[in-house]
């Protein structure tokens, strides 16, 4: 939660200082704010997302993480192409995971 909180208090700093730029990358837009010290602050971001789910006690959490953490490894892997659009598309493409998950029903736990 320590991660989370100071990631996002940097990152809404950066939203509030300093301008935001876009620009048509290819067939992406491409989006950012100069952001002190990004690689500590992508560090953090990907710790407070993906360590929450990775350490989360429930295995469907877990799969989730695992899931997760392969895409933000193939969405680096893809950087030239821009990180943040094949990012979100992966994060929409895993939301399918969770809505799954989401819908099916439970089995009724026996109570004795």
């Amino acid at each position: 939660m320590a991660a989370g909180a100071a990631t996002a208090a940097v990152l809404s700093h950066c939203l509030a200082t300093r301008p935001v730029t876009a620009a048509i990358r290819g067939h992406t837009i491409g989006h950012g704010v100069n952001v002190p010290w990004m690689p500590l602050v992508l560090a953090g971001y990907l710790f407070a997302t993906l360590g929450a789910l990775l350490l989360a006690g429930d295995g469907r959490l877990r799969t989730l993480g695992v899931v997760l953490a392969a895409g933000a490894l193939a969405c680096s892997a893809l950087w030239r192409l821009e990180f943040a659009s094949t990012w979100c598309a992966f994060a929409a493409v895993a939301s399918l995971l969770v809505l799954g998950w989401v819908r099916r029903p439970r089995a009724a736990s026996s109570v004795t």
